[in-house]
Order: C-alpha cells, then structure tokens, then sequence
C-alpha cells in the first residue's frame, strides 16, 4: 500500500507539472529562448515610466497616448503603498488619482502593456519610499526585514492590491505583463552590512511568495544596478539592470545570474534625474539620450525610460534623500525629471529625439502626437482675506507631555505640529534641537525669532525668554527618506529633548496638530505681523480654462491649495518658483486658491499665474 501511494502521488506531482508547464506554454506573454514572446512572436518591450499616482486622472489617457507617440508600447508604473492605505485597516484605490485598476484598462484602451512594479518597497521619490507612516508605530516592526510585523503588513497590502489587479494580468486577459518583485533590494544589501545574508535572503522569498501567493503571475523581474546582482536577484526571475548602458557588461552579468541567457533590458534607463530644495535642477541633453537609446535599439536590448514622464509630487507625496553634506534632501515639488514628456505633457526635444529613432528601429506604427492641453495664464489674484495660522492651529485642544512628541506618537503623518513650552522664571542662551525633523520657525511670546533647519543642519540658535515667556516652534515635515540605510529612521516632528544651555526643557510641553490635510476655512481678513505664518485665500474666475503655473517667487515658503487640491510644497530657495496647476482642477466661475505661507517675510496682495514654468532658478 505504501508503494501504490507514493506512486499516486508521483503521478498527480507530474500531472501538476504538466499542466502547469502547458499553462506556461499557453501564455499570451512569457520568456522563451531568451526573448519575450507575445502571442508566439519575439517582442520587444519598449517602456516608458508614469505613476499614475502623480498624474489627474483626467489626464491619464492623454500621458497614455503622449507615450505611444514617442514610440513606446510598455507602461511601467509603481504602486505606492501609502498612497492607497492612508490609516491603519484603510484601504482606498478609488478616490482621486488611486483608481489604480481604471488606469491599467486605459492603457490597454490605448494597445499598451503595462509593467507593475508593486513594491512593497518603491523608492521613486515618493515619501517614505511608499511605506505607510504608521508602521513606525507598530511595536517590534523593521521595515525592509525579515520581520515578522512587518511581513504581516506586507501581506495584507499585497493581498489588498492583488484584489485590484491580479484580474488584470495578461494571462486573465489583461495587460500585465511582468510584475516586480521588491525593488532595487541588492543596494540595500549593500548598505546593510549589519543585516546577516541570510536574512536578506529570506525576506526577499518571502516577497516572492506573496505575490505569487497573492495571484501575480509570471514573468516576474528584479532590477538593481548590474554590480548589485548578488544580493537582489532571485532565482526563476528575470534580473534587469538599472542605468546600465554598457552592454557587454549588461549581457554579462545577466547571463551570469540567468542561466546564460536573456533577455536583456535596462528597467530604469535614465532620461533625466531627480531634484532637491536648495540644490541645481539636473539636466541631461537631448543628444545623450538619443544615442543611448539607439545603442539598446541596435543590440535587441528592451529598456525602461525612468522617467518618460513625471509629473507631480501633490500635496505631501514627496520623498527626501540625504548625503554627507545635507541631513536630509527634500525632494521638490515638480518632478519633471527633465523627462521626455515635461511635467505637463508637453513634447520636449528629447521626446522628439526618442520618437525619431522609434519610427526608425520599432516593429510597429507610431501613431501621431496628441494635441497639447491648453496653457492660460492669470495675470493676477487678489488674496483678499487672510487670518493668523498660529492663533487659527491653536484653536484645538492641544495633547501635552512632559518632552515633545513626534508626528507618529501624536498619529499624525504629514504636515506640521506647534510646539508650546511656557517658561515661568527668564532664560538666555543657545536653544538646540537636535531632533528636528524637518524645519522649523521659532518664536518667542508670539514673535519670530529664528529658523532650524535639518536641509542645512542647523539646529541650535540664540534663544532669549522673558519671565512668564512662551516658546513656540512650528516644525514642518518635508517628506520621510525614501531610499538607503537611513530609510529605518523616520520619524518627523522632534524626536529628541529640547535644550537651552545644555538644560533639557522638560514638562508642560503642548502640541498642536496641524496636518493640513483639508483646506483651512479663511472667512476674514486680519492684519498679521510680519514674520507670523498666515493662511491667504481668495478667488477668481476665468475667461477659458487651461493648465497654468502659479509663480511663487515672491513668497518664502508653504503650500497652495487650489479648488480643495493640495498643490504641494512651495520653497523660495528654488530651484523651483512655480507650481503646476492642471487645468482640469479649474473651472470658469468662482475658483478659491488658499496658500500657508510659513515665513511671511513680505505680506501678499496678490498672486499670478503663467504659462511656463520655473525649475531652474537657484535662489541660495
């Protein structure tokens, strides 16, 4: 009886096998003989990168076909985790840009694959590198490891967002041809030396797993810069090599970790680069590109523009890097990327460049280039209210603590939080606070009297509190680290005592949340001091409707919100002084636009609108 069971049991094992190899054979897309095949045919994948996330849904459809134009059959796009999980237990992908599941049916619409790289780690630029803010909170979790708090979250968001997708799969009918799994790992092997190999190892099964598990089909793919292979590639999946533009050294390391052959592709192949407050805007030329992208066109290597188009990191989506020299790098609100397709898709020489040799070396039509959408500009906006944003934050009921808390004790994710310390006897000296997170203004019995600022780390200034004296500062969070080792530690707000002359401030702290997550109700006009934050709001109409660029140049710092939508940060260092406003977010009669203005350095009548924007004038 044992025998015929273990025999049985052989037999259903190659029953599986076979009809699972026969469901591999059948695959409208899959790797065969070192190509992608489509429908029995060799493909190519030619992909251009666009998060759907940084784009108005009325606009999904015109990025779409703006790529199809410039030559390219492949959409890559990121899931951002926090984009679609904003609280614990809260799933959202249907309001605003989140309707992830309607934006891959557009691309198919358009005859467009699509390439899901869903994380759960994304980079991109993005806050936190897609991570939702409040895992901080969950006691013994550590991102990015083989952690049991951890792998938990990351079931549950993939099993929420296979939910959405896993319909949509090429092999279900739809257009998702390859999904990633995790992103970028091997560089974060590489700075995580303190981390055991096989720790790493096991965490990135454990995502492979999931998906798979989740109902994510193959081709799956890793991606990683060709020297980081060993710690980020997986076996069974395709390893792409990002920015790689050296094919023998492509095709080596690729054969070396994938059985010797291809295909061969570059997932990220960087038309532009990224940005950051107070640094250059980055420019690649046009020529560069074009030649590189003819070298993968001529040697049968697929490639991934990243980014083909940009966009917008709205509201508080943006990440922030570090360095040497700089604590943190916040990311600007404009992420044009210098991409072929600028921020507000428009045709740029580079995508004119791309599109030519396109037509040249593509195995299929190139359809011509949609029109672009309208641009207006608004000569001026008169700004006719105002009211005191620290009186305004101070109408709550303040949390108090005897040290300040940080944004994730308070349960606050983004945005702002006033810290309140009242002095009972004077004190002179050098106020420090090594833990702020990110920038502050600070006063002293409702005066301003300095700035902290973690981009220049500057965290100590001269302090002066009379008797009975209250210290306030006005901590900002200007997007959570999105990629490297210091991803571990993001807190926001100050996560570290308060000093004055090497005295620690304790006891009686109060902390006002300031999120800012709707639109602050401005019914009034006061007269505010100069140097005290003040919310500005007004409204106007409109002759016809279009996209435009508000100029923010004679401001200090803060953030717009136009009709309800949270524009994104604005920062009078540069290199950006403008921000994008979509036209589709207007209309013609009775527009609001509402602006916190932090520094109130020169009080504000007014504002315009333009029909270009500025991203390259450098003010520090």
């Amino acid at each position: 009886m044992q025998v015929v069971r273990t025999n049985f049991f052989a037999l259903v094992l190659i029953m599986l096998s076979f009809g699972f190899a026969q469901a591999q054979d059948d695959a409208p897309f899959k790797i065969e003989n070192g190509s992608f095949v489509y429908n029995g045919k060799p493909t190519p994948i030619y992909s251009g990168e666009m998060h759907y996330e940084r784009i108005p849904k009325e606009y999904w459809r015109h990025r779409i076909q703006m790529m199809k134009a410039m030559g390219l059959n492949t959409i890559a796009t990121y899931v951002f985790w926090n984009y679609h999980n904003p609280a614990p237990g809260v799933w959202d992908f249907k309001t605003g840009n989140r309707n992830v599941a309607e934006f891959i049916k557009i691309a198919k619409e358009e005859e467009m694959f699509v390439i899901l790289r869903p994380g759960p780690y994304a980079c991109g630029e993005w806050e936190f590198g897609g991570y939702p803010w409040f895992l901080q909170n969950i006691p013994g979790l550590k991102v990015r490891e083989n952690n049991a708090q951890f792998l938990a979250a990351c079931k549950e968001y993939i099993n929420e967002l296979a939910k959405q997708v896993a319909v949509l799969q090429v092999n279900n009918g739809g257009n998702i041809i390859m999904t990633q799994v995790e992103n970028e790992f091997g560089s974060y092997v590489a700075q995580r030396e303190d981390i055991a190999p096989e720790d790493h190892k096991a965490y990135k099964e454990a995502i492979f797993k999931m998906l798979k598990d989740a109902g994510f089909q193959a081709p799956f793919f890793t991606s990683d810069g060709a020297w980081l292979f060993e710690g980020g590639s997986l076996e069974g999946v395709l390893p792409t090599a990002n920015g790689e533009g050296n094919i023998d050294n492509l095709k080596k390391v690729v054969n070396k970790f994938n059985n010797n052959e291809g295909p061969y592709m570059v997932a990220e192949f960087y038309p532009g680069w990224l940005d950051h407050w107070a640094e250059p805007f980055v420019k690649i030329s046009a020529s560069d590109i074009a030649k590189q992208t003819e070298v993968y066109l001529k040697n049968g290597v697929n490639f991934n523009f990243y980014m083909a188009h940009g966009g917008t990191n709205f509201g508080f989506t943006s990440g922030a890097n570090y360095n040497d020299e700089h604590d943190i790098q916040p990311d600007i609100t404009s992420y044009d990327y210098d991409a072929p397709i600028s921020e507000a898709g428009w045709v740029t020489p580079k995508y004119d460049s791309i599109r030519a040799l396109m037509q040249k070396y593509a195995p299929y039509d190139i359809p011509a280039v949609p029109e672009q959408i309208p641009v207006i500009e608004i000569p001026q906006i008169q700004l006719t209210k105002t009211i005191d944003a620290l009186t305004n934050i101070k109408k709550q009921k303040p949390v108090t603590s005897d040290t300040p808390l940080t944004f994730e004790q308070l349960e606050q994710g983004y945005g702002y939080v006033l810290y309140k310390k009242r002095f009972t006897q004077p004190i002179n000296g050098t106020l420090k606070v090594p833990g702020l997170r990110d920038f502050a203004t600070v006063y002293v019995n409702g005066k301003k009297v300095g700035e902290l600022n973690r981009v220049f780390n500057s965290y100590e200034m001269p302090i002066k509190i009379p008797f009975n004296g209250s210290l306030e500062i006005l901590v900002e969070n200007m997007g959570r680290i999105n990629y490297g080792a210091e991803i571990v530690n993001n807190l926001k707000g100050i996560i570290a005592p308060v000093s004055i002359n090497d005295y620690e401030i304790t006891g009686g702290w109060e902390m006002y949340k300031a999120p800012f997550a709707e639109v602050p109700e401005v019914e009034s006009s006061t007269e505010i001091k100069r140097g005290r934050p003040v919310v500005y709001s007004g409204n106007f109409d409109l002759k016809k409707q279009g996209d435009t660029f508000l100029n923010m140049s004679e401001m200090g710092k803060g953030i717009v919100f136009v009709n309800g939508h949270n524009l994104g940060r604005y920062w009078k260092v540069g290199p950006q002084q403008t921000l994008y406003v979509p036209g589709c977010w207007l209309k013609k009669k009775d527009n609001t636009i509402t602006i916190f203005e932090q520094l109130n350095e020169v009080a504000a009548t007014s504002i315009s609108a333009q029909k270009t924007p500025i991203l390259e004038d450098l003010k520090n």
